[in-house]
């Protein structure tokens, strides 16, 4: 069976709780053992990053149950990589 590997997700949160609190409690979840979040934008209420996620076995649901339970909504999944080892992106000369 195919398993998620990596998300990575375009997120707008808002200010509390910190990318800090976030972080700890998607690296909580079963089947992730990586988090790494970046501050993309700062508004008056609330923040945009990008969240990248790495695990043997990533429950989208669950990611998402958290997420929103932080008051924070997905915007966009920009990356997913599955299966048995993850796949870097490479680059081509239609890249250029």
């Amino acid at each position: 069976m195919s398993a998620i590997k990596r998300l990575i997700l375009d997120v707008l949160k808002p200010h509390v709780p910190s990318i800090i609190e976030l972080a700890k409690r998607l690296g909580d979840l079963e089947g992730i053992s990586g988090v790494n979040i970046s501050l993309k934008e700062v508004d008056t209420d609330t923040d945009n990053v990008k969240i990248t996620i790495e695990g043997d076995n990533i429950d989208y649901e669950s990611v998402k149950r958290v997420i929103e339970e932080c008051g924070a909504a997905i915007h966009s999944i920009d990356g997913v990589a599955a299966g048995l080892r993850l796949v870097e992106e490479i680059s081509t000369p239609q890249d250029r």
